[in-house]
């Protein structure tokens, strides 16, 4: 699929302003769309929005299916009537330009109970159109919803420990367990769909907000679920576990640019015979649940489709592993059969073997072009803006990158890498101090049909905001912004832009 010429920017959600410690879907989300508007950028991108577990990645998700419940505005309950003004009152002093998950983990969550504990005892005083769509979210959502508020009530209930070491009958999923459980846990049942059906009903309408203003979301599909996880712990089957749910074998990329000692995600591998048996229905339902709240997807590590690192379920690196081949082109023949075609990006970062070429191109899926992976000692010449084809998509850096501010910084300070600055600068034919700035409107003037900058690099910023070290546990994730450190008039520049280089926002997307 063809996209058309479009820019945009990459903004988790949880990086957005806010008085209540976290970005979410409140008026800040609003503005931002305003400001995609007058900037003229069609395209806002962000990370995945499952509720996060495990070192509160994005990419470790409890479902691939629910969403992240830290990003309900309580603005928005207030407004549904689900809190009162009091229980928004005393707000503690977060800081305003990063994430402090502890705090706000137990905050949100008092919260949310407290909106629960409202909506069970005012039901019948809220409006006639929000309980429509409460119980309608409850039955066309069933498949994946009921699975996953047992799993997180069960979760809870022992203690948030991983579901291998809750009861063995609950573990196990007996049927006796399924429903004696269910009954046991009866309302927390409730809440955890309470609060999905809060996340879901306050994003499609931001979501509608955004497509009226001619913006697409561009959504984020980690190609791997996480081992403690609903879809694991209901879906053993279909899997890299036994029984008993012992990892047989787990994901990870091997030694690279990102890390010497390879990536170790922990993440279960797919049983493909398995999925390949009922034509992939779990994977039809994945894209299909995605599409509905997303315009365009980016699979993350596309590359695992054609062939994926196969490590055992009890390495302690990602070092020893094995290059596996998998289904790609069954699995998207099959998605297309369904579905039709798809707006989908290819995350083709890392060793590319000719395999994924064919497979993303048999598709016509666009690839990624990274521009700081082109300006380096060991660059990558298919980078560089005078490589680019149309049907690509082109960042300055993404998630797992430092800033481009504080990756040319780095470079320009070092005499090990002040190679990479003089190769930019002569590149360029620029050899001002603003190399972020350059480097983006380069990036406008290419053939690329779509070109995506992460905030941090329109805001030019340096390495303090960095979202993501790879392989480093803790201390990722936590950025935000403010919009004191949006410079006046810097959405009249990227309008300007938009007009030079043919890159215009439609006035509605049907």
């Amino acid at each position: 699929m063809k996209f058309e010429r479009a820019a945009g920017l990459l903004l988790h959600p949880t990086s957005l302003p806010g008085r209540y410690g976290i970005g979410d879907l409140g008026d800040h989300a609003y503005r931002f769309v305003d400001f995609l508007k007058s900037a003229q950028m069609g395209l806002w991108q962000v990370l995945p929005l499952g509720p996060t577990g495990y070192g509160d990645s994005p990419y470790q998700c409890f479902s691939a299916f629910a969403g992240n419940p830290l990003v309900i505005s309580p603005d928005k309950l207030l407004e549904d009537g689900l809190l009162s003004p009091a229980d928004l009152k005393d707000v503690p002093a977060f800081n305003p330009i990063e994430i402090d998950f502890g705090w706000v983990i137990g905050y949100k969550t008092d919260l949310l109970r407290k909106a629960f504990a409202n909506f069970q005892k005012n039901e019948e005083k809220l409006s006639k159109e929000y309980i429509k769509a409460w119980k309608k979210f409850c039955k066309d959502n069933s498949e994946w919803l009921d699975d996953y508020a047992l799993f997180m009530s069960v979760k809870s209930h022992h203690g948030g420990v991983t579901w291998t070491q809750w009861s063995k009958d609950i573990a196990h999923r007996t049927p006796k367990a399924i429903k004696e459980w269910t009954k046991k846990l009866a309302d927390d049942i409730e809440y955890q769909k309470f609060i999905q059906f809060n996340f879901f009903h306050q994003w499609m309408k931001l979501k509608h907000y955004a497509n009226e203003n001619g913006i697409k979301i561009v959504g984020d599909l980690p190609i791997f679920i996480a081992y403690d996880s609903a879809d694991t712990w209901a879906n053993k089957e279909l899997f890299s576990v036994d029984d008993e749910g012992k990892l047989l074998t787990c994901a990870g990329v091997p030694p690279d640019y990102f890390s010497p000692t390879g990536q170790l995600w922990g993440n279960p591998l797919y049983n493909w015979d398995k999925m390949e048996a009922d034509d992939f229905k779990w994977w039809r339902n994945r894209f299909s649940s995605l599409f509905e709240i997303m315009d365009i997807v980016r699979i993350d590590h596309f590359r695992g489709f054609e062939a994926f690192w196969e490590i055992k379920g009890d390495a302690k690196t990602a070092e020893k592993g094995k290059w596996v081949k998998a289904p790609g082109k069954k699995l998207f023949s099959s998605i297309e059969k369904h579905l039709g075609q798809l707006p989908i990006i290819a995350e083709d970062l890392g060793v590319i073997t000719d395999g994924v070429v064919a497979l993303r191109d048999k598709f016509d899926f666009p690839g990624m072009k990274i521009m700081q992976f082109a300006f380096g000692t060991d660059m990558e010449t298919k980078f560089l803006p005078h490589n680019y084809i149309p049907n690509c998509v082109v960042y300055t850096g993404s998630h797992d990158n430092d800033t481009t501010r504080s990756y040319f910084d780095t470079a320009r300070a070092s005499k090990d890498k002040n190679d990479i600055y003089e190769f930019t600068q002569k590149y360029l034919n620029y050899y001002g101090d603003d190399v972020v700035n350059e480097l983006i409107r380069v990036a406008y003037a290419s053939v690329a049909n779509t070109v995506v900058f992460p905030m941090q690099d329109l805001l030019n910023l340096g390495g303090e905001a960095r979202m993501n070290f790879p392989g480093r546990l803790g201390g990722n994730w936590f950025w935000r912004f403010s919009w004191e450190q949006v410079p006046f008039g810097i959405a009249d520049r990227y309008k300007f832009l938009g007009d030079l280089y043919d890159r215009p926002v439609k006035k509605t997307i049907v």
